[in-house]
């Protein structure tokens, strides 16, 4: 998929949680924006931060198509993505895109059921996800987690494009505990789900992708390795594999949970 250098204009900047921002982006120059998929992410520069020299990877969080809008929704953790936060409408900042490889998606109108599960800002990508399951012919259903009912993001979106289940960690809204916690896990309820797409903390994804083991669902998750070029030079992001390491810019950052070392009892490719 080719990539492309942007400027891009924020048409809006919104905060939906106190360390959170979500930006609307269209191309500056009124171009359209290039193809995308679900999972892929954009590597964004910093400017007027001298001791921030790497862009920083942010998860594609939606695409209108409607409006020639790009979604980022940027957690604000560090100085780069804290002056992300800053931003305003009219501001421009620069990015790549595509990048990455994204999740598997289904042949139009095929007979597939998606268990979308997203913990903290690992529910971003999964929203991108939704829609271009919608637009296939296949409702999905969604899984989100958080510590409180307050860290709970962009759950109006996501219960509009399917059923949506929700755990808190206090108990505040939904299930109390985690999403691996969640009474959907029953064999009863689990059962009709043919794929898991999941992205959140290592250990929540980790868990899921050992249940989905364990009812014979295909998962893939979407790893958050700390990545700097985005194009594999660096080799800042190599995760381990069956079939060897490899650098998750690239290569990912979806995968196969089989094919992961770090999942317990993985099959052998």
């Amino acid at each position: 998929m080719k990539k492309k250098i942007l400027d891009m204009v924020v048409v809006r900047a919104s905060q939906p949680h106190t360390d959170y921002v979500l930006l609307q982006l269209k191309a500056a120059d009124g171009s359209a924006l290039p193809r995308m998929v679900p999972g892929q992410f954009v590597e964004v520069r910093i400017d007027d931060a001298p001791g921030v020299l790497l862009r920083r990877p942010i998860s594609i969080n939606l695409v209108d198509r409607r409006r020639g809008e790009l979604w980022l929704l940027v957690h604000a953790v560090g100085e780069g993505t804290r002056r992300l936060a800053r931003l305003r409408a009219r501001d421009i900042i620069n990015v790549v895109l595509p990048l990455g490889r994204g999740f598997t998606l289904p042949e139009e109108d095929a007979e597939e059921r998606y268990l979308l599960v997203g913990g903290g800002v690992g529910v971003a990508p999964l929203l991108f996800l939704g829609q271009e399951l919608l637009l296939r012919g296949s409702e999905p259903t969604f899984l989100l987690g958080a510590r409180s009912a307050s860290d709970l993001l962009q759950l109006e979106l996501f219960s509009a494009m399917g059923p949506t289940y929700v755990t808190t960690e206090d108990g505040t809204a939904g299930e109390h505990g985690f999403v691996t916690q969640h009474s959907m896990w029953n064999a009863t309820d689990a059962a009709p789900f043919t794929r898991i797409c999941t992205c959140g903390p290592k250990p929540m994804m980790q868990a899921v992708a050992r249940m989905a083991a364990e009812r014979g669902i295909a998962c893939e998750v979407s790893l958050e390795n700390m990545m700097a070029c985005g194009l594999g030079a660096c080799l800042c992001c190599v995760e381990q594999t069956r079939e060897g390491n490899v650098c998750v810019c690239k290569e990912g950052p979806v995968f196969d949970s089989a094919k992961l070392r770090w999942l317990p009892g993985s099959r052998e490719e």
